[in-house]
């Protein structure tokens, strides 16, 4: 059978041990492996892989011996509970012998839980999944998580008390992020939160992120946007000091007033543009940049967009102008209309 993401979602809460197996395929081996991880653990029990209920096998393996995969379904387990064979990286030249486990398949014998890559319509092992009466196959595709996803990641981490605006951002965080590393942040937020009854903010959010490698450059484009020019130098020599480019500078704040300019385009205004940038932003950032896109208004964005391209113009022509002095005057330049 066909199996959609909310049906393997339903069956991780509730393993159904009536199915011979499951397999579970898609392009990012991450998503695939993390989805595979919690249907196993989801059936076999915290202890499964201790009393030894969990074997694997690699899928290549099957070429050389396909006989083994047949006899892991039917072993008999030391300890009693549901068993698994999880089969890792299978192609379709598997297929005979995972069809030939699946047919001789009986009640009481281990699921076979199956990994694939990405899989055509035309698959054969797919096929086999999708046409078993007593199997499945769940294709896992690189869409953002839903909020049913996210929610219980949230439960799995132990975090219970989250405000609106936190869950806002971690919804917004969710999509910026690889599976892997949002768990993972989930996690270090659950930690920071034991034992305290309060409900997380967008500030802890923002704090327990992962921290970004643009952050120094942020602060930079922040004080030229807040027109604080007298942190512009230090700054710039910091970054210098860093290796950073000055070209690299340059299309970094082109980016930057790009998204306030665009979220001044939006017939909405700024409040509403920003709720479609893309990646989305959170956290105490969002509330700086909607503070300056509304602060700057459209002309003299247009006018900094400008003056940006000049500067780039002459970073990248023959000119023999020391690159991040021409980077540093354009950016204080800015800071002054900022002031205005």
């Amino acid at each position: 059978m066909k199996l959609n993401p909310r049906d393997f979602a339903r069956l991780v809460a509730k393993p159904d041990l009536g199915l011979s197996g499951v397999l579970i395929y898609g392009q990012d081996a991450m998503r695939v492996a993390l989805k595979r991880q919690e249907l196993i653990a989801a059936t076999i029990g915290p202890q499964g892989e201790a009393e030894m209920r969990l074997e694997r096998l690699a899928g290549a393996d099957l070429r050389r011996d396909a006989a083994q995969l047949l006899d892991a379904v039917k072993a008999q387990g030391f300890f009693p509970g549901p068993r698994v064979v999880f089969l890792d990286g299978v192609t379709d030249q598997g297929t005979d012998a995972v069809q030939a486990a699946l047919s001789d398949w009986r009640p009481g014998d281990a699921q076979i839980i199956a990994t694939a890559g990405a899989l055509k319509a035309s698959s054969k092992l797919r096929k086999l999944f999708e046409g078993a009466k007593t199997a499945g196959a769940v294709a896992i595709y690189d869409d953002p998580p839903t909020r049913e996803e996210i929610e219980a990641e949230l439960t799995r981490a132990g975090l219970t008390q989250i405000s609106p605006d936190a869950m806002r951002d971690l919804t917004a965080l969710s999509r910026v992020l690889d599976p892997g590393d949002f768990r993972q942040t989930l996690q270090k937020i659950a930690l920071y939160k034991h034992g305290d009854g309060t409900a997380l903010t967008p500030a802890e959010v923002a704090d327990l992120a992962p921290a970004s490698h643009e952050a120094a450059v942020d602060d930079l484009l922040h004080a030229v946007a807040e027109g604080e020019s007298a942190k512009i130098g230090p700054l710039m020599v910091r970054l210098h000091a860093q290796g950073v480019a000055a070209v690299t500078l340059a299309i970094m704040a082109m980016r930057h007033f790009r998204s306030l300019h665009a979220m001044n385009c939006d017939p909405g205004g700024p409040s509403a543009g920003i709720q479609r940038m893309k990646p989305p932003i959170f956290g105490p950032r969002r509330d700086r940049l909607l503070k300056q896109a509304q602060g700057w208004g459209l002309v003299r964005l247009e006018a900094a967009l400008a003056t940006l391209t000049d500067a780039d113009l002459t970073l990248r022509s023959s000119s023999n102008a020391p690159s991040m002095a021409v980077m540093e005057r354009a950016l204080i330049r800015l800071a002054m209309m900022a002031r205005r």
